[in-house]
């Protein structure tokens, strides 16, 4: 093919960072104009870093960067927006108090003398919106609307910038199943126009779906360029981790037995006075999984918060084993034999300076078995540390690695060591594979029914209907801060019915929802 059919002519790209890590290392990427490329590869595989690079956020150690035929210095975003690149990130970076339209024209505001001219703000949303067929409420502020459209707006906003080329960043990670199919819809009209979009994902059936072509990366090479048509997701996986992986969890059924997690009529207003949890009850009982789906916004982060001190309800009570968890400090939640994978794991999961030894001890290191009279018992918990990055398969130089510098994935696997290895009675766990790559996922899954199944109560939050489906013994579907269905076995399940409970199309009577509490 002809050099000039490419947009994007990515030569030889090599990222070395001071430490001495090479992300990616003579990675050559090209992208066709007016089509759909996926990259894909595991966590740590080199795929953000190389659209990093692409969109101007970070150099290139070596290799050459040629947009349009012509090779280009990408020193900021700002120089990418100019050659007409737009990035949709995983977490959007809209500003919440202000309006769709005051989103739409930041940093480049049309102005009437000293002000802000908002009207022409909204005539400029309202006429991208129209061209593109991406529908958005103007003058709503991103706080009130729902994630599918604060995905527009980002889009959006870069068309409005001038983007003709695309890179979105695992743009379905909290969609639900109808939200995706609107953005694929609307993804294939930008396409049709002679858009060209980059799309990274981890989800295979998506790639299938609306990608034309795709990249896949390992451990920062690329592992060559496919027409989409020609290979099977098994294919992909392979290609992506090395081996065969099992795309779906097997586990016998669930023998639940007494609640461990008892919440009654929880509720819960936040700062911009919105009814978070509306008299929430539930139990999570020993040996099953128990799954709340839910569009994000509904709640789901307000009870986590709720359930690990993060935060206090305005009524209600939650007990494990008995015990009052509300208000008590997470040291002696912790001491009750719970355990929280957080949805967020570079805030609350670790200490990204500290090492993997330190975060992997750190809610043990007072306990006997690590101290000798005044001093702690060093090589105890040396043993103990090795023994859970082996037993995790934490990828990683030595003990002593500061865990900030591992990939995605494997500080979500020690995040997950820590809290697995603590004999839990309850295990919270919340978007425990977000991001992070297709063996982690594997990895990380079969541990959570593995301990389900040895008797620990699992609550678990997904915003991945696939895994919240495959993985979870029972299901809660949350709308509004309330349970608007229960299913009490999940095999009959799948997307569409998920997904009209999710946008509130369906909802069950209380009696059907009340069978949740067991009582």
């Amino acid at each position: 093919m002809s050099n000039n059919e490419y947009v994007v002519q990515m030569k030889g790209i090599t990222k070395v960072y001071p430490n001495g890590v090479a992300a990616n290392q003579g990675v050559d990427f090209n992208v066709k104009k007016g089509e759909i490329h996926a990259l894909m590869g595991e966590n740590g595989a080199g795929k953000s870093t190389l659209m990093k690079m692409l969109f101007g956020l970070e150099q290139p150690t070596e290799g050459e960067i040629i947009i349009n035929g012509e090779k280009v210095s990408l020193s900021s975003p700002m120089v990418a927006i100019s050659k007409g690149i737009g990035m949709v990130h995983q977490h959007f970076m809209l500003v919440p108090s202000l309006t769709v339209a005051e989103n739409m024209v930041l940093g480049m505001e049309p102005k009437k003398g000293m002000f802000i001219d908002y009207k022409k703000a909204v005539e400029i949303t309202e006429e991208y919106a129209k061209k593109y067929n991406l529908h958005v409420d103007a003058n709503a502020k991103i706080i009130d609307i729902p994630v599918g459209m604060k995905q527009k707006v980002e889009i959006l906003k870069a068309l409005v910038r001038g983007a003709k080329i695309l890179i979105l960043d695992e743009p379905t990670a909290v969609l639900t199943t109808q939200e995706t199919a609107e953005l694929f819809k609307e993804l294939i009209n930008l396409k049709e126009q002679g858009y060209t979009i980059i799309f990274i994902s981890h989800k295979l059936k998506e790639i299938k779906q609306i990608t034309d072509r795709l990249t896949i990366m390992r451990g920062g090479k690329s592992m060559g360029v496919y027409e989409t048509a020609d290979i099977s997701e098994q294919g992909i996986s392979r290609l992506m981790v090395g081996r065969d992986v099992i795309l779906t969890v097997e586990k016998e059924k669930a023998q639940p037995t007494d609640v461990v997690l008892k919440v009654r009529d929880l509720e819960y207003t936040d700062s911009w006075n919105r009814k978070m949890l509306d008299k929430l009850s539930f139990s999570v009982r020993k040996g099953e999984i128990l799954g709340i789906a839910g569009v994000e916004g509904n709640g789901q982060r307000e009870l986590v918060e709720m359930l690990f001190n993060l935060n206090v309800p305005d009524a209600g009570t939650v007990t494990v084993n008995g015990q009052n968890i509300l208000g008590v400090p997470q040291r002696k939640i912790r001491e009750m034999g719970v355990s929280l994978i957080p949805e967020d794991r570079m805030v609350y999961g670790i200490a990204s300076s500290g090492t993997i030894e330190e975060n992997l001890m750190s809610d043990r290191f007072d306990k006997k078995k690590y101290n000798k009279g005044m001093l702690f018992d060093m090589n105890a918990m040396h043993e103990e540390s090795d023994r859970l990055i082996d037993d995790y398969l934490v990828l990683c130089k030595s003990r002593k690695q500061e865990v900030g510098m591992l990939s995605g994935g494997n500080i979500q696997k020690v995040v997950v060591a820590r809290e697995f290895s603590s004999d839990p009675i309850l295990i919270i766990a919340d978007q425990p594979t977000r991001g992070i790559d297709v063996g982690a996922t594997e990895f990380i899954r079969k541990k959570l029914v593995e301990l389900s199944r040895e008797g620990a109560a699992v609550l678990l939050v997904s915003a991945d209907l696939n895994e919240v489906m495959e993985l979870s013994d029972s299901l809660v579907v949350f709308y509004n801060g309330k349970i608007a269905a229960y299913f009490e076995d999940t095999s009959m399940l799948n997307d569409e019915i998920m997904g009209e409970y999710m946008l509130g199309l369906k909802k069950q009577t209380e009696e059907e929802v009340r069978r949740v509490c067991h009582e």
